[in-house]
């Protein structure tokens, strides 16, 4: 069965509403992770306002939005499929597109984002078959293949080592929605994982419990196979022996962040540890926009907080304002705990 939109939307839709001015829809969209917000009164979509739109009307702040909004917005509903969506977004160069019900109430919103993860989830039949030929032809069996739930605790790993920075990225993944399956083997005494070593290893630091998969099954479980007795030569029993590999970068990481300042490619996943208990909503908040770097500077936490300095309350003098020093000790602490956490 097609994926549809429904399958993939985020339900709880932050909107604005026509009856607030231009300069509080500006405030919300920059203490926001979005460049635009559908427009809804009563529960019914009116519109959707970018802030492209807004910047024709920065003249005009106290404007009421009903008065210079574009009236009617494309959309589409929860039963349309994935790739009908894609072709919209794609042929009108859209960011989102607002999802309502048969009375044109608006029920979610679908991003480009979850568009690319839907694609993401997709099973790779050719992979899947590959593994399958492969492992067949190398031992002599025949293997059925089938969707499941694996319990993360029956997970049995082939691979030595993984890198920290990109279980961080994947528990990030995770935490909005990601949910692309391994590929496993089942045996008697668990299941062997073939690939997605990050992805489980980043679910179990995270206490997920299950962990959706593709599973070939061999016809006879008893016979051998040589990724199993690879992983035993290795010591590999548990998810618990894998080793962690902390201050270098996975590879895939190194070439993403290879053109940015040494400080912005260092705090990059600091940015993906405090914003793991965050609602980041459709579409992926940028690690280099101003807002997330304003959270993430000390020396900037520092100007921030400055101006309030200026007018002491009769507790705190104008001399107490935080030091830059003080703001950084202060975001180290934030992400310690998940740089300390243990496999």
């Amino acid at each position: 069965m097609a994926a549809t939109v429904g399958d993939y939307m985020v339900r709880n839709v932050q909107y604005v509403t026509p009856n607030m001015t231009v300069n509080e829809v500006k405030e919300k969209l920059i203490n926001s992770n979005f460049h635009g917000f559908p427009v809804v009164e009563n529960g019914y979509l009116l519109g959707y306002v970018t802030a492209k739109e807004l910047l024709r009307y920065m003249d005009t702040p106290d404007a009421k939005l009903r008065t210079v909004m574009s009236r009617g917005t494309l959309c589409v509903i929860p039963s349309m499929s994935i790739d009908d969506a894609m072709r919209v977004l794609f042929r009108y160069g859209l960011r989102n597109l607002p999802v309502v019900d048969e009375e044109k109430r608006i029920v979610g919103i679908i991003s480009n984002i979850d568009i690319v993860r839907s694609q993401i989830e997709k099973s790779r039949p050719g992979k899947v078959i590959n593994v399958k030929n492969f492992m067949e032809q190398q031992n002599g069996i025949s293997m059925r293949i089938y969707n499941a739930e694996i319990p993360i605790d029956q997970m049995i790993p082939t691979q030595k080592e993984v890198y920290m920075d990109e279980l961080i990225g994947r528990q990030y993944e995770i935490k909005r929605g990601l949910n692309e399956p391994l590929i496993v083997i089942k045996r008697n005494n668990g299941y062997l994982v073939v690939d997605g070593h990050h992805r489980i290893m980043a679910a179990h630091r995270m206490g997920l419990k299950t962990f959706k998969c593709i599973v070939l099954e061999p016809n006879n479980l008893n016979i051998p196979l040589g990724l199993e007795t690879t992983a035993e030569r290795w010591g590999l029993h548990t998810l618990n022996d894998v080793k962690i590999i902390e201050g270098s970068k996975h590879p895939f990481m190194e070439v993403t962040t290879m053109l940015l300042p040494k400080e912005q490619a260092e705090n990059i996943n600091k940015i993906l540890v405090e914003r793991m208990d965050e609602d980041p909503g459709p579409g992926i908040p940028s690690a280099l926009s101003p807002r997330i770097t304003r959270k993430s500077s000390a020396k900037k936490t520092a100007a921030e907080k400055a101006p309030v300095a200026k007018k002491p309350s009769a507790k705190t003098s104008a001399g107490k304002k935080p030091s830059a020093k003080t703001s950084a000790k202060k975001t180290a602490t934030k992400v310690q705990p998940e740089d300390g956490e243990k496999a």
